[in-house]
């Protein structure tokens, strides 16, 4: 039995997360930014701990008193890179050496892929990412200094009423009817169920020092299909997008949104052996209720 400490613990993936490890018999104690995030955790089995990200103590204190840690945890906005960095320092400073830090990253830093790829790929990230590769690098640079730094690339995450093509896609179908679609949609894009996902950072704990997974199925659907069946189960339509649409629509996501990737999560199957029960997202997304 390990004590994790987690970021993000009340967040999207973290409330997938949270019963996964305690399935597996660890102790979860998880940051909690206020009162409602303390009793979800609560609910779900782990120990809160009130703090912000940017507490930096507190969050070395948590990290000093566990065997591993998970950052899932992050701030939007201009803040991002300082924020998280400040973060994940706290956090690997605390823990020490005495067990595995997991970083969150992103599939979005790859760019446009040329062909199916995996996480040797050349990084040509979107403005919206584009700092979260210095940040990366630092994080497994602690490696050399007797840390033991993992970190895990989640492609789109979707599945159970969260995530981005529930918001900006399956949202918009329910309250207008129309489901929209960044340009002709041909760009496909790399996914990850977040039961999924939840269920690779518990397999990443015991990955090697300064491994990089990309958390995604080898399914690659075009954004089309995608906003074409989340058309389908919320009763909608899907609405082309001109660029200026998009910008308009999707803000500082629509570059990366349009991106065309196609990146393999064969190395956390092969390595961890990580199996991925939601392999088709377009028949999951048809089928789904979205919707919490």
């Amino acid at each position: 039995m390990t004590n994790i400490f987690l970021t993000g613990g009340s967040g999207y993936v973290g409330r997938h997360l949270i019963p996964v490890l305690r399935r597996e018999g660890h102790q979860v104690t998880a940051l909690a930014r206020s009162d409602s995030a303390a009793a979800l955790l609560t609910g779900l089995g782990a120990t809160p701990v009130p703090g912000e990200l940017t507490d930096l103590e507190v969050l070395r204190a948590g990290a000093a008193a566990a065997g591993a840690v998970i950052h899932l945890g992050q701030v939007l906005g201009a803040e991002a890179q300082r924020a998280d960095l400040g973060a994940a320092t706290a956090l690997l400073d605390g823990l020490g050496d005495r067990g595995p830090y997991l970083h969150t990253g992103g599939t979005w830093v790859y760019g446009d892929t040329a062909g199916v790829v995996d996480e040797q790929a050349e990084l040509r990230p979107p403005e919206i990412t584009a700092w979260r590769v210095g940040n990366e690098r630092k994080v497994l640079a602690r490696k050399d200094s007797g840390a033991h730094p993992v970190v895990v690339m989640p492609g789109l995450v979707f599945g159970d009423g969260g995530g981005i093509v529930e918001f900006a896609y399956a949202a918009p179908g329910r309250e207008t009817g129309v489901v929209p679609c960044a340009g002709d949609g041909g760009n496909h894009w790399s996914l990850v169920h977040v039961a999924d996902l939840a269920e690779l950072y518990a397999l990443a704990l015991s990955a090697p020092a300064g491994s990089v997974y990309a958390g995604t199925v080898d399914t690659f659907p075009t954004q089309f299909e995608v906003a074409a069946a989340v058309a389908k189960s919320t009763g909608a339509t899907v609405a082309h997008l001109d660029p200026a649409q998009a910008q308009a629509r999707f803000g500082a996501f629509a570059e990366a949104l349009s991106l065309d990737q196609r990146i393999s999560g064969a190395r956390a199957r092969r390595e961890l052996g990580w199996t991925p029960r939601h392999t088709d997202p377009v028949a999951t997304l048809t089928g789904a209720t979205l919707a919490t």
